[in-house]
């Protein structure tokens, strides 16, 4: 019956006083945020203090949700904001894929890639590792369109940006992932795509 109950109802619930609810809405997207914040952070540890962050601004804050959206795109909002707030605090280096530390993190990975054997891989693994080589922002608006699949407008929301906006920023993110895989792959991206 738990898995049943729609994400409003167990708000109610849980302002209502009944505060374990609340663990149910955490199972039920944590994966998600989980993913989201790994794609900001770059490593477990981190994103997992950016997921447990996310889940307690959450949880202080559900007396101001308001139900004009759907409660996954305002949690996926504050996992945005809580992860770009961590980075600034570590003061995380997003640069450029042209500078040398990114090309020798790519060496490792392809050389991590050929000692396990492209035919032992799988394409989702594949894909993971391309999107991690990937911006914070780009990383970020290719899985919640893909994997949380947010419409553009939920992402824009999320995000405070306009539809139209991630519709260029999604369609450029997609590029360079292309592009992240073609170095990775060669020719095994024609099969991925």
């Amino acid at each position: 019956m738990e898995q049943t109950l729609t994400d409003l109802v167990l708000i109610q619930n849980v302002l209502n006083g009944d505060s374990a609810q609340y663990a149910l809405l955490v199972k039920r997207h944590q994966r998600f945020v989980f993913t989201l914040a790994l794609r900001f952070a770059k490593n477990r540890e981190d994103a997992e203090e950016i997921a447990q962050d996310c889940f307690i601004k959450a949880y202080k804050a559900l007396g101001t949700f308001k139900q004009t959206a759907k409660f996954s795109t305002w949690l996926y909002t504050i996992t945005y904001t809580t992860a770009m707030t961590f980075l600034r605090k570590k003061r995380l280096d997003t640069s450029s894929i042209n500078d040398e530390e990114t090309f020798l993190q790519l060496e490792n990975h392809i050389s991590s890639f050929n000692s396990n054997g492209y035919e032992k891989q799988d394409s989702h693994k594949f894909l993971n590792q391309a999107i991690q080589l990937l911006l914070p922002d780009d990383a970020a608006i290719i899985t919640m369109f893909y994997q949380g699949e947010q419409s553009l407008e939920e992402i824009g929301e999320a995000l405070h940006m306009e539809a139209n906006t991630i519709k260029v920023k999604l369609h450029r993110a997609r590029q360079r992932l292309k592009e992240k895989l073609q170095y990775l792959l060669h020719d095994e991206v024609k099969e991925l795509l």
